[in-house]
């Protein structure tokens, strides 16, 4: 398979999954992963709408309870990645949950450089990959998203 079709296979599949009810597998995952295009940390900037993927992982759910929206990237170094609706439906940066905001790197992960987010207050890093033009797969990582050896696994579409 060249890349081009393993990219399109990659992104294929990621839609199947992002589109499934009930629980998703971490290999199937860590297979779309494997097959998407890495990042430049300025091709995240803006606002984007998250979701997540529902593996089983100790935090699934608990994004949804604090009324999550998605991530803002308004430049490197200031970035807001738990923008949250409030009891009225107005957006805000939840740093109280976030413990502060975060800035965007490129690091390796898996063997690849590619866009970052680092929270500013917790042991946790976002990695991300293109799937198209609008749509980023994340992977939380770090002392404090890897939990019992398990990775968060979500998206963001762009808005």
């Amino acid at each position: 398979m060249t890349s081009t079709q393993t990219r399109e296979a990659a992104r294929a599949k990621f839609f199947e999954l992002r589109d499934a009810d009930g629980r998703v597998d971490d290999a199937d995952l860590d297979t779309v992963w494997a097959g998407l295009s890495t990042l430049r940390p300025e091709e995240m900037l803006g606002a984007w709408k998250g979701g997540e993927f529902t593996t089983g992982h100790a935090i699934n759910g608990m994004l949804a309870k604090a009324n999550w929206f998605g991530k803002t990237f308004t430049s490197r170094s200031d970035v807001q990645p738990l923008v949250c609706r409030d009891e009225n439906g107005d957006l805000y940066s939840n740093t109280k949950l976030g413990k502060g905001e975060a800035s965007l790197w490129a690091i390796e992960f898996r063997g690849e450089v590619t866009a970052s987010m680092v929270y500013d207050g917790q042991p946790v890093i976002d990695h991300f990959k293109r799937v198209d033009d609008t749509t980023v797969m994340g992977i939380m990582n770090g002392k404090g998203g890897v939990i019992d050896g398990r990775h968060l696994y979500f998206y963001l579409e762009r808005v």
